[in-house]
């Protein structure tokens, strides 16, 4: 593996780390406005990438198929969106502002799950990179260098207020600085933990990349679908949610772009 590929794989996981660190600097808590401005901007951010960094190299390098070049895309996209689903079930987890946990049942502590909401929606991001320096490392001619770091850096960018959205109600809720900084670095490391098993299954990915990368997008928009654009939403009608996605998508797909 080289030096490129190892910090391309831990850009993002430095980004939630960054993000869970605002806990040794904010005095109080996140606010209602504040949890959805940041929410609505990684949706926009993992909504774009899905888009420009996955859905779009797959249909690129399924061109052989001719016009059925969108088999590829289509039945990746839906294999990640029931893996997701089928995640959702199996992992017991709670969202913010919930006091209904999901998954099966146990007898977590709502810290810990709460963490565990964080991790499930992580895991298809970290294969996304994965998947993008898979392809990068195999010389791939669809996925350049840049392009990779351009993923890698707009899922970092998202990551920093998830980091924060972890760690600073956590603080709230009385566990002390460092463990609630603590908790927000774990919910990131299965980024790096998921983008190095790609990429060890590399040999088996380059036949298969085009189902691979869209399979990431489908369960990146499972996430965004399901779980952040309703949090974005609660409670009172407020457009903040909506401008935060439409920034978070802006930047994701200039950067891709301008980068790839």
């Amino acid at each position: 593996m080289t030096f490129t590929t190892l910090y391309g794989l831990l850009i993002p996981f430095a980004g939630t780390c960054l993000g869970a660190g605002c806990v040794f600097f904010m005095k109080k808590s996140l606010n209602t406005t504040a949890e959805r401005i940041l929410t609505g901007f990684a949706a926009g951010v993992m909504s774009a990438a899905s888009v420009w960094s996955l859905l779009i190299p797959s249909l690129e390098q399924a061109q052989d198929f001719g016009k059925f070049s969108f088999i590829p895309a289509a039945v990746g996209f839906w294999i990640g969106i029931l893996f997701l689903l089928l995640l959702d079930k199996i992992i017991p987890h709670m969202h913010q502002n919930s006091n209904q946990s999901e998954g099966i049942k146990t007898t977590l502590p709502k810290t810990t799950m709460l963490v565990m909401a964080v991790v499930l929606h992580n895991i298809p991001e970290g294969m996304a990179v994965g998947a993008v320096y898979a392809g990068l490392i195999m010389n791939n001619v669809e996925i350049s260098a840049m392009g990779a770091l351009a993923l890698s850096i707009g899922i970092a960018i998202q990551n920093f207020p998830e980091g924060a959205i972890v760690s600073m109600p956590l603080k709230a809720q009385g566990l002390k600085r460092s463990k609630a900084f603590l908790n927000g670095v774990i919910s990131g490391i299965v980024e790096p933990i998921a983008a190095l098993f790609t990429i060890l299954c590399a040999e088996f990915l380059i036949p298969v990349l085009p189902y691979l990368l869209s399979f990431a997008a489908g369960a990146m928009i499972y996430v965004v679908v399901e779980e952040l654009i309703p949090e974005m939403s609660s409670g009172s009608h407020s457009n903040v949610g909506t401008l935060s996605f439409a920034a978070g998508f802006s930047i994701m797909m200039i950067l891709d772009v301008a980068l790839g």
